[in-house]
């Protein structure tokens, strides 16, 4: 390939068509952006968080806040949730609909081999997590969390609603 290409978007007018159309977007096609993974320690063990607002075991995420990218809110979530740094590039599985959250919520799932830089303490937010061997999942993990691992494994094939 020759060149370097155009810019996408440049000039006033480009600028500003792209700006309405977005406004319109918001209100006509807005939808919501989540991260999750499937968080694997050097022993192949699988990261779980129970939460304090929900029931059951459910492998670490949150939303995409406005003006932060995908990889970004991936490892702020990894961080926050089991103080766990990415050790390689994480591996993007699949992207779903989350009809349980909203008709308009998307997942971007991926997988990833971490460590946990230390221990993390309960507080209002997490109140339990830890590693667990595929063999021995705690009891009440959920049946999405449940389908991933099943999806990861290659037993079933990929789903597209979360």
């Amino acid at each position: 390939m020759n060149g370097k290409g155009i810019p996408e978007i440049s000039g006033l007018t480009t600028r500003v068509m792209v700006f309405l159309m977005h406004k319109v977007f918001a209100v006509t096609r807005s939808m919501t952006l989540g991260v999750r993974a499937a968080c694997f320690d050097e022993e192949g063990r699988i990261f779980l968080v129970r939460h304090s607002y929900v029931p059951g075991w459910y492998m670490p995420g949150g939303g995409v806040e406005r003006g932060e990218t995908v990889p970004a809110a991936l490892a702020k979530e990894l961080r926050e949730e089991g103080n766990l740094v990415i050790l390689a590039e994480p591996e993007l599985f699949h992207v779903y609909q989350n009809q349980g959250a909203s008709a308009r919520d998307h997942v971007v799932f991926y997988r990833v081999k971490v460590r946990q830089t230390a221990p993390r303490p309960p507080d209002r937010e997490i109140v339990e997590c830890g590693f667990f061997a595929l063999d021995a999942l705690p009891d009440k993990v959920t049946t999405a969390t449940l389908a991933r691992l099943r999806e990861l494994s290659g037993e079933v094939q990929k789903a597209d609603i979360w």
